[in-house]
């Protein structure tokens, strides 16, 4: 239940409750204008935490200290989530032996941090009539980096591309 679904002081129409005290004993049934004014004396909120029950519950609470607490637990929970990127590694079917050592060392660093890699592979002019190259250079690539991967799309055409998409092989 977020925030924004919780109803907290005169909000509140039912005409009894259970209350919880702040403290977190239970106080019992009682009508809502007596929690009320119980919650008014200590100089907190009244918050209804289950609405659903018969009849809800209510808890005596510093609402904006449970708001500004809630949206701190959200913030943690967002910071320790990964966000997963896509790099791209281009190249061309005619590729020196080199030039493909050093974009699957790249392919290979991109697994490592944990990102996809999208590889692929442009044809230019004459080449489309020749894409059996192009296949071959991403399967050479594959054996480059020898099953640091898992494939999540075959080499494929795509225009005047083909491509795979590869990610990090998750460890156990």
């Amino acid at each position: 239940m977020s925030d924004k679904d919780l109803r907290i002081n005169e909000q509140i129409r039912v005409r009894e409750v259970r209350l919880i005290r702040d403290e977190g004993g239970q106080q019992g049934i009682i009508s809502i204008l007596e929690a009320l004014q119980i919650a008014k004396e200590q100089g907190l909120d009244l918050v209804e935490v289950a609405p659903q029950a018969a009849p809800p519950v209510v808890k005596i609470m510093d609402y904006g200290k449970f708001k500004f607490e809630n949206e701190k637990k959200v913030r943690d929970s967002k910071k320790k989530q990964k966000q997963l990127k896509i790099k791209e590694i281009r190249m061309q079917p005619k590729i020196d032996e080199h030039d493909l050592d050093f974009k699957s060392k790249h392919v290979r660093e991109f697994l490592g941090e944990g990102n996809k890699v999208k590889v692929t592979v442009r044809f230019r002019g004459r080449e489309l009539a020749h894409t059996e190259l192009g296949l071959e250079v991403l399967k050479d690539v594959l054996q480059r980096i020898e099953g640091e991967y898992v494939m999540d799309k075959a080499p494929a055409m795509e225009g005047r591309y083909m491509s795979m998409v590869l990610s990090p092989k998750t460890k156990k």
